[in-house]
């Protein structure tokens, strides 16, 4: 349930100016939760994203201890809206949410990059009646060289852990798009109890696995598509990963066989024969030691708790 949000800086992508196309107005939601000045090219990079005069764009400040932003004003009117009150990603999509009236809501993630016809291409093709999500395509940004490339960002190329096409056609569970870049109908989402906001993984499947009980249906959009940047960092990557193996058990207890859990000795013997067979190949040693490190931190994972703290209330 990749779910990335406290970004590393990304470099926003240029797009031609084009007209809008007849489509409906959209409120788009995305949640924060890195330094100040991220927060900042955040800001510049989604005042790209409103393209009709009653689009709106907000951005959730999720972080605890926040300041007031500098940034001079931008064109687009974007809105910074502070959530503070419980670290969770979903928690700052509801607030997000629920700050706007569109009848449709884009949902990213700050570590994306768009082109500013984003929301256009979600409407080249008319949803139909019982959509409720469309999953936009997220692809991985290209590695600038092979020498510079750290081994996680190289795992990360090679595996396309955040490709829509992997939690769409599972076999093993409903589809679900996820929300690093997703547009799902508001009277859909606000049916069904929107995300289950005190979690920390896991609130796009499930939201999704409800909207299918209620009726609804979860289509791929891969013309409306980002690109997301990977963790450069090993450990930053296996937190992640640790991160959404609390939120497969969560889901796995909700959804049963959803997300079933290895045994212990059958996880032994696989990343034994992964890194025998790798070193049969030149340059792959090291992407699969990253690979069994990333599967033991998501299974490992599974046993941390996916409720966030409730802060302490100052009595």
């Amino acid at each position: 349930m990749p779910d990335h949000y406290a970004p590393d800086a990304v470099t926003a992508v240029e797009a031609e100016p084009a007209e809008p196309a007849r489509r409906p107005p959209v409120d788009v939601v995305i949640p924060f939760a890195g330094p100040d000045s991220e927060l900042e090219q955040l800001i510049v990079r989604a005042s790209r994203l409103a393209r009709l005069p009653s689009d709106t764009v907000v951005v959730v400040d999720n972080r605890r201890r926040q300041r007031p932003i500098t940034a001079a004003p931008v064109s687009g009117g974007v809105r910074v809206l502070a959530a503070p009150e419980r670290r969770s990603s979903y928690y700052a999509r509801n607030r997000g949410a629920a700050a706007g009236h569109a009848p449709w809501l884009l949902f990213l993630d700050a570590d994306v990059e768009w082109q500013g016809n984003l929301i256009d291409a979600y409407f080249e093709e008319r949803p139909g009646e019982r959509v409720a999500v469309l999953a936009g395509g997220v692809a991985d940004a290209p590695l600038s060289s092979s020498s510079r490339a750290t081994p996680a960002e190289r795992y990360a190329a090679e595996s396309r852990p955040m490709a829509q096409a992997t939690t769409i056609d599972e076999p093993l569970h409903p589809p679900y798009a996820q929300t690093a870049n997703c547009l799902v109908r508001r009277a859909a989402f606000e049916a069904v109890g929107a995300f289950a906001d005190g979690i920390r993984s896991g609130g796009d499947a499930d939201l999704c696995f409800r909207l299918q009980a209620d009726g609804w249906t979860v289509e791929l959009r891969e013309t409306a598509e980002v690109v997301h940047r990977n963790r450069r960092a090993l450990a930053a990557l296996l937190a992640q990963k640790a991160r959404h193996g609390a939120g497969a058990a969560w889901l796995q207890r909700r959804y049963a066989g959803t997300f079933p859990r290895r045994r212990w000795t059958g996880l032994a013997a696989w990343s034994a024969r992964s890194i025998l067979a790798a070193r049969k190949q030149p340059g792959a040693g090291r992407v699969a030691v990253v690979n069994v490190l990333a599967v033991w931190a998501f299974e490992l994972g599974r046993l941390l708790p996916n409720r966030t703290r409730q802060p302490r209330r100052r009595r």
